[in-house]
């Protein structure tokens, strides 16, 4: 019996926590051979998620040096994919999301005339250069790729006005399966400082700040509102895990390293960052995934930027945009204490990312290609 064998390429963070759950289930269905070659795109934060969901690599190409600029990263993973896919020569090539890492995967495939599947595709800001350069990673792997797994109906409808019309699979998003690895009830952190809250006594606001696009003046905006908002108001503490970005470190501990009321610690792995999601009171940020976490475990979402690839979430009603303008984050902050059924009504809304199935529905798309199963019902 044939078995499709399937490439997955991933090298960030957040490509691994959403590709974990995928991977397993390739790794479940007997039809499937799966085979996982790692970038190393981000490094230790990547290596965390890795141990967690006991994924061990069969290909690490380790492209990360100091200071390195987008192109040197891209070309890296260029050529380095394309050896592996010229060793393994696999039936298809599996990428993630929006990174160097998606695109140069995608494009060693089609040099090899492998066939791609994106996940997470469709996602669109329609500003190439917001978030930059993730908004144009994603709309090149779109025009490679011959399967894209859209997480809701609204990147179907963006993947459809672009002309691709073929091979669309509304399926939710795969970070929603990845929580069911992750939360706990019983869960105590690793992260020690996390256990010395109160989360029952304070209300705690977890907030993420790196975007490219934010680092600098944006920044020092968002962490002075912090500072004003624990000056006003009392009885709230922030807890910030503060990216490895040496210009994000240097902005975030010059201005909050001081302050009582903020919590600074390195990056989170996943199952702490999910947990304390669960636990905290609101969460500000200006990251992509959060958006669709955080809503899913209740949790009103202040967003950090100017725009998002993620609508879906502001027509729900999970998430606002409330950019970086300090006057801006200090309001949305205060009108969220003052008003309990605003709150409420964040909370409570609806997720509109995923119902924990994205990954089966995922497997019999690639196996439906292959003429091994019958076509997956969609997320809808």
């Amino acid at each position: 019996m044939h078995k499709v064998h399937v490439l997955s390429v991933f090298g960030t963070r957040p490509e691994a926590v959403k590709m974990a759950p995928l991977i397993k289930e390739l790794e479940s269905e007997p039809l499937i051979k799966s085979t996982v070659c790692v970038t190393g795109q981000h490094r230790e934060m990547l290596e965390q998620v890795l141990k967690i969901f006991q994924i061990v690599p069969d290909f690490d190409l380790k492209i990360m040096e100091n200071n390195q600029d987008l192109s040197t990263t891209a070309a890296k993973c260029l050529e380095g994919v394309s050896q592996v896919i010229k060793e393994l020569n696999p039936d298809f090539v599996l990428v993630h999301g929006d990174t160097s890492t998606t695109f140069a995967a995608a494009l060693a495939a089609f040099y090899q005339k492998v066939p791609v599947g994106h996940v997470e595709a469709g996602l669109r800001t329609q500003n190439k250069y917001s978030p930059f350069p993730e908004e144009i990673n994603r709309r090149l792997t779109a025009s490679i790729a011959e399967l894209h797994f859209a997480p809701t109906v609204e990147n179907k409808q963006n993947l459809l006005q672009e002309n691709i019309t073929a091979g669309i699979y509304v399926t939710g998003n795969t970070v929603i399966d990845a929580m069911k690895y992750t939360i706990k009830d019983d869960s105590i952190f690793h992260e020690r400082k996390l256990n010395e809250i109160n989360f029952s006594r304070e209300s705690s606001i977890l907030l993420t700040a790196h975007r490219r696009e934010n680092v600098g003046e944006p920044l020092i905006r968002i962490c002075k509102a912090v500072k004003r908002i624990l000056k006003d108001i009392k009885g709230l503490k922030f807890i910030y895990p503060v990216h490895l970005n040496p210009r994000v470190r240097e902005t975030v501990f010059d201005i909050l390293g001081d302050e009582p009321g903020v919590l600074l610690t390195d990056p989170l792995d996943v199952v702490d960052m999910h947990n304390l999601m669960k636990r905290c009171w609101l969460v500000m940020t200006d990251s992509g995934g959060l958006q669709e976490e955080a809503p899913f475990l209740g949790k009103p979402v202040l967003l950090l930027r100017d725009n998002t690839e993620r609508p879906e979430a502001l027509a729900a009603g999970t998430v606002k945009l409330v950019g970086t303008a300090e006057e801006r984050i200090y309001q949305a902050v205060a009108d969220l204490l003052n008003n309990e059924e605003e709150y409420s009504r964040m909370a409570s809304a609806k997720n509109p990312y995923g119902d924990g199935n994205a990954s089966k529905r995922i497997v019999q798309a690639i196996l439906y290609r292959f003429g091994l199963a019958d076509e997956p019902h969609q997320f809808y």
